[in-house]
């Protein structure tokens, strides 16, 4: 067998969708597990909607989820421009116009391709009557009668003109998809597809065969939209006399009300979860069990236990539905696994933007930022929700986050432990690592309160919550000062 080779081939449109990071992960983790190769193809043949810089955004998508590519279009990290790297370029198709220039003569002589100089206006009318009377609408093969003698006439005075494939007429096309299994369209059912629209660029599924054979691509993994055209794609390969490669569609991603995931409700663009505080791994882990499942009850995957498992015949023939909930728990289980430091240093950005750090206490008070991200980084679903967790330290007076909080501080016991714990602090410079770890035992010496009676209004006139981070966290943070303080307002307004 022959080394398998995929292939990611986006349009630079816009942002990389979520349903296509999907459709690049499968090809990645196919490639790898197959010791193959993963390229990526620029298709660009549609000018009137290119974005400028989308293709560095894709590949930068890409990298942040640890989408590695060996072939294709890749961005120069000192120039942020783009190069290409690989023996089958040039990578992106504008740059191929002469590659499909050949191809669409051979395909004209023989006779796989036809001419046609029909107006918009008169298919347009076509389409209409054809939709009157309960027809597929699709184009009626007017000019697929012309001689050669009409045809370079009308080429020689610049008639406007688009090249055409030539179906043959009421013929089956099948072709074996490894999800969906043998996919049979008859043309009468199908167009004559433009191959070369009238701005002598390829269309998308002209220049996809002749770019898949000459790159040698031996899978293409893509979205099921691209199913009904498949069958065309796959006479093309015919027509010139090449072999198909293996065809497989995955199932699309959609929302909970089970329509394609679209910006209309909510993200979908990869720079959003990102920016949200979505971990690669976390997404990465998720977005492969939206339409794939594994031979077990499995939910959290490495890359590489992805790249062992995976298999197209446990991908789902019917759409995955995205599920923001799971997709957060998973998230929650790869931050608390990852350490305080990296969770911190993704986290500095959102605490800056929030006002509570400056750049000045990342370079002279790190080891306490550490600190409070730590205390907090079990309780955390995104990154983005560490500015919100962390407030309690920052604020000004004590807030108590329900009236039922406020009510444990007014048990009889909690003046003694509010006198104790003053004690305590003034006997200190600065609450450390033997503070926090002593601190409980030497109040309950002092007042005889322990077990919940304790640690309760300990914690509450401290956080102002009844449940929370690691209370020698938060002591550490909060440090001497901010805790007296806490405490005096308590013994001074709230404790009978």
């Amino acid at each position: 067998m022959s080394e398998v080779r995929v292939r990611f081939a986006p349009s630079p449109t816009g942002y990389l969708h979520i349903g296509s990071l999907r459709t690049a992960l499968y090809n990645y983790i196919y490639a790898k597990q197959q010791k193959g190769k993963f390229i990526i193809r620029v298709e660009d043949t549609d000018r009137t909607r290119i974005v400028e810089t989308a293709i560095e955004n894709l590949i930068d998508s890409l990298a942040w989820a640890g989408i590695e590519h060996d072939e294709g279009v890749f961005l120069d990290k000192d120039s942020n421009k783009t190069i290409q790297k690989g023996e089958y370029g040039p990578y992106i198709q504008s740059e191929r116009l002469d590659i499909y220039k050949k191809h669409i003569d051979e395909l004209l002589k023989k006779e796989k391709a036809y001419y046609c100089f029909c107006s918009k206006e008169r298919i347009e009318k076509v389409r209409d009557q054809q939709k009157e009377k309960g027809e597929t609408p699709k184009y009626d093969g007017h000019c697929k009668g012309l001689d050669d003698e009409e045809v370079q006439r009308r080429l020689a005075v610049g008639e406007q003109h688009v090249i055409r494939l030539s179906l043959p007429t009421e013929s089956d096309i099948s072709f074996d998809d490894a999800v969906r299994g043998t996919v049979t369209i008859n043309t009468k059912d199908m167009d004559d597809q433009v191959l070369i629209k009238a701005d002598g660029f390829p269309t998308y599924h002209f220049a996809v065969v002749v770019d898949d054979y000459l790159m040698e691509i031996t899978h293409v993994v893509r979205g099921e939209e691209w199913l009904t055209s498949t069958p065309k794609h796959v006479y093309l390969f015919k027509a010139f006399g090449w072999e198909a490669p293996q065809y497989i569609h995955l199932p699309t991603v959609l929302n909970k009300d089970k329509k394609k995931l679209s910006k209309r409700q909510g993200d979908v663009a990869v720079g959003d979860f990102k920016n949200k505080g979505y971990l690669p791994e976390a997404m990465v882990n998720y977005l492969a069990l939206v339409g794939w499942s594994p031979n077990n009850n499995q939910e959290l995957f490495s890359i590489d236990d992805l790249i062992e498992q995976f298999s197209f015949e446990r991908v789902s023939k019917t759409g995955g539905i995205f599920d923001i909930d799971k997709l957060n728990w998973i998230n929650g289980q790869y931050i608390k696994s990852s350490s305080p430091e990296r969770i911190t240093d993704l986290a500095i950005p959102y605490l800056k933007n929030a006002g509570y750090i400056t750049d000045a206490d990342v370079e002279g008070r790190y080891e306490w930022i550490v600190t409070m991200v730590k205390s907090v980084q079990e309780k955390v679903s995104l990154i983005s929700e560490i500015p919100q967790k962390v407030s309690f330290f920052f604020a000004d007076e004590l807030e108590f986050e329900s009236e039922k909080a406020k009510q444990v501080l007014e048990g009889e016991q909690v003046s003694a432990l509010c006198d104790a714990f003053i004690n305590e602090l003034n006997s200190i410079d600065e609450v450390d690592d033997e503070f926090t770890a002593t601190i409980f035992k030497k109040i309950q010496k002092q007042t005889g309160v322990k077990g919940k009676s304790l640690f309760m209004p300990i914690r509450v006139m401290v956080t102002g919550q009844q449940h929370g981070p690691d209370i020698g966290g938060v002591l550490k943070v909060l440090g001497k000062e901010n805790i007296l303080k806490r405490v005096k307002y308590v013994k001074e307004n709230i404790a009978q």
